[in-house]
């Protein structure tokens, strides 16, 4: 059983730093769950989702996890609702492949729209079941039976009343769900039980505390650089000045001065252990290696963009219903009475997450495997370790523990990986955690692009046609699911050959034009394998970087055909909840129509108000970003966001409302500061210095959240649409006021300089 030390005591009375001691395979939620050992997990079988325990407290066994956004208790909700109990009486065991099917991860926001979804249709059958045998129980009809507080009771007879607990509470539900048969984020069941009508909610739309932050605060939970499991070694990497150099001679004499020190190395793949972490440390800095000759894989800096438009495409794909037709959007600009056209630029931008990542692995061979990990996705980073340790999925336990950040594909699964090998090679237990600068440097990226639109306008300011067009590295380099060794750089180093998917993205809005077409084109990466420019997943997968070409460009031809952009906007999107939101953000902020810059100044500070809008798996969000300018420096400041926010019915008001915060502050940083910086060897943006990120003194002064609740709606899931818009917004109030047009991320005061020249 898990081994618990209280941080907060002891840092009070010490002033010191503790960790907790796990044994091998052993979830620290898990154990407290108050249940005899489950059955096998089995996606029919309604107990591999729900149960009950003697005291009536339910348990939900979620197959994702949290990143913070408390989707945890969201979920919650949902099975509170569905079992008439109060939220407190719910507990959800998240993110152990011990415990819970696989159902995706935490990704594409479908925390709640998906994998809360499925849980609370489990809640409603086992809520069903109940009630059948609170009937038997107490020989009355199911209809004459009301449920309060985890309470059945007689509406007839009310002094005839059963618990939850005295019913099955400690054993475990027998009964089928009809499962879809699939896993991951598709995972969905379907059962006899109906959920609630939209009339009957006592849980959704109130905003019970979250659970996550005491302990955090308090320093009393564990994150998963707390793990120890006892005979634990210590690992890191050691990586070559040039990318795509591999060792190919190792001083072994040079560290034998570390206690215990210990080389692992296999093909490209060097690393050390040692029983203590900085023993480790020193052997890593103290290791001498004769690397290969190997060429400087990326061109300068400056040159990215023309690589960009210079390279040749490795695939093409697109949408739109003129897709397999160019020949009629070249009619339709043929047609156009002038042309529009505009090219924006994106950088490689790096998710920096707090910390770098960390993962501990116990390779048990004729036995069962623990990995315990931060990444978004444990039970895919389980099948990951179990590939590269020659095992089957079911011989390793993926747990989840909180990490320093994801929100996309981080660092987390190379860390699995590297813990997995190491663990294997020495045949011990291996706690590996990368250093600030590998994190940084070394961990997956979002893609570089290059974006162009353009608008054909007839004699009379219509749009008649369309084009937008992007060019990028693959979004998909390495996959975000993380269970193939491949896809991560340890695994690359040890041979696992790279699996690029080559796939991008297109707009996502309901705008009507007579012809509209989309395409991109995906170029092959600068290196092939074992690359710090691995592109994959960052937190709403292109989406600011398209958005803020597209959106930015929706201004740009509202004004030149003099239409005001929320006007321009509201003729032509087609989808009514659009419509709703693009009118509520404008109408709470006042909106003034304009047709041009307006170029509000008081002394050296310009002030700008800009829109965009956008939409993410069926959310909508339209954004009002208002904006200070200093004309002098070039500095830009984000002061307000106004957000009309739509993803279905509201479940948490309160922590969508903090989503959403986090969501433009997150863009916000990236819209004014971040970049990949790289020279020809290797990237060189390896800490906050030379990657820096908002900090609070560049935080919004407000952000002012409108809530669309459209209770007859499933969710939509939110965890990334509002983020999407920002960068438009900012772009466009960048606009506003000054008058120059910014087609290049991040907006920083070199470039807003160099369009005031």
């Amino acid at each position: 059983m898990n081994q618990h030390i209280n941080r907060r005591h002891l840092l009070s009375a010490f002033g010191a730093l503790t960790v907790s001691v796990v044994m091998p395979g052993v979830s620290a939620r898990a154990a407290t769950l108050g249940l005899e050992k489950r059955p096998a997990l089995d996606p029919k079988k309604l107990a591999s989702y729900i149960s009950i325990r003697q005291d009536g407290t339910a348990i939900a066994y979620f197959g994702k996890m949290d990143m913070g956004q408390g989707t945890d208790m969201g979920v919650a909700q949902m099975v509170a609702e569905e079992l008439d109990l109060p939220v407190e009486r719910v507990l959800v065991d998240m993110g152990d492949s011990g415990t819970s099917l696989d159902q995706g991860g935490a990704s594409g926001s479908t925390g709640v729209s998906n994998g809360g979804v499925t849980l609370r249709n489990a809640a409603a059958e086992a809520r069903r079941l109940m009630v059948d045998m609170a009937a038997q129980h107490l020989g009355v009809p199911a209809a004459d039976l009301v449920v309060d507080s985890g309470i059945i009771s007689s509406k007839s007879t009310p002094a005839k009343k059963v618990s939850y607990g005295e019913l099955i509470g400690g054993r475990w539900f027998d009964s089928e769900v009809e499962w879809n048969g699939q896993f991951g984020n598709g995972l969905a069941v379907k059962t006899i039980a109906k959920v609630k009508d939209p009339k009957d909610y006592k849980v959704y739309g109130t905003s019970p505390r979250r659970r996550d932050v005491a302990p955090k605060i308090m320093g009393t939970g564990d994150f998963v650089t707390d793990i120890k499991v006892p005979g634990m070694l210590h690992a890191r990497l050691v990586m070559p000045e040039i990318a795509g150099a591999s060792p190919v001679a190792v001083d072994e004499s040079s560290i034998k001065h570390i206690p215990g020190a210990r080389i692992v190395w296999e093909k490209a793949f060097l690393g050390v252990v040692a029983p203590k972490e900085w023993d480790a440390v020193k052997a890593m800095r103290a290791l001498k290696v004769t690397w290969s000759d190997a060429k400087a894989p990326f061109p300068e800096q400056k040159d990215l963009y023309s690589h960009i438009r210079n390279a040749k495409p490795v695939k093409t794909g697109g949408e739109g219903a003129f897709l397999k037709e160019p020949e009629k959007v070249a009619d339709a600009f043929k047609g156009a009475d002038k042309v529009i056209e505009s090219t924006f630029e994106w950088p490689f931008q790096s998710h920096a997450s707090m910390g770098p990542a960390c993962a501990v692995v116990d390779y048990q061979p004729n036995g069962q495997t623990t990995l315990w990990t931060g990444s978004q996705k444990p039970h895919h980073a389980g099948y990951g370790v179990a590939a590269v340790l020659g095992l089957k999925n079911e011989q390793v336990r993926g747990i989840w523990v909180p990490g320093p950040g994801s929100y996309g594909r981080n660092d987390a699964g190379d860390a699995a990986i590297a813990a997995a090998i190491f663990s294997k090679a020495v045949g011990k237990p291996v706690r590996y955690q990368a250093m600030r600068n590998e994190g940084t440097g070394w961990g997956p990226k979002s893609p570089a692009s290059v974006h162009t639109v353009r608008a054909g306008i007839d004699k009379d300011g219509k749009v008649i046609a369309w084009h937008f067009h992007s060019k990028s590295f693959d979004r998909l380099n390495v996959n975000s699911n993380e269970s193939y060794p491949g896809d991560s750089l340890p695994g690359q180093l040890i041979g696992s050959p790279p699996k690029p998917n080559n796939v991008y993205g297109t707009p996502s809005n309901s705008y009507k034009f007579p012809v509209r077409h989309e395409t991109w084109e995906v170029i092959a990466p600068m290196l092939d394998s074992g690359s710090p420019l691995r592109s994959s997943h960052l937190r709403d997968p292109l989406g600011p970087e398209i958005h803020f070409a597209h959106e930015s460009f929706v201004d740009e031809v509202a004004f030149a055909t003099k239409r005001d952009p929320v006007e321009f906007r509201l003729a032509h999107v087609s989808d009514q909840r659009d419509r709703d939101v693009i009118k509520a953000v404008s109408d709470k902020v006042n909106w003034q129509a304009r047709t041009g810059a307006r170029k509000e100044r008081k002394g050296d500070v310009a002030f700008g108000q800009g829109i965009a809008y956008s939409t993410r798996n069926g959310t909508r969000v339209a954004v009002v970003a208002e904006v200070e300018v200093d004309m002098k420096t070039g500095k830009v400041r984000g002061k307000k966001f106004t957000v009309a926010h739509d993803c279905g019915v509201v479940i948490n008001p309160q922590l969508l409302t903090q989503t959403i915060e986090g969501n433009v502050s997150q863009a916000l940083s990236r819209a004014i500061h971040e970049e990949i910086k790289f020279d020809t060897k290797n990237v060189t943006s390896v800490d906050w210095e030379t990657y820096p990120i908002l900090d609070i003194t560049e935080r919004p002064l407000t952000i002012d959240v409108v809530l669309i609740n459209r209770q007859n709606i499933p969710p939509n899931g939110a965890g990334e649409g509002s983020m999407r818009p920002i960068v438009a917004a900012m772009a466009n109030a960048i606009f506003d006021a000054t008058g120059v047009r910014l087609r290049q991320g991040p907006f920083t005061p070199d470039r807003l300089r160099a369009g005031l020249a």
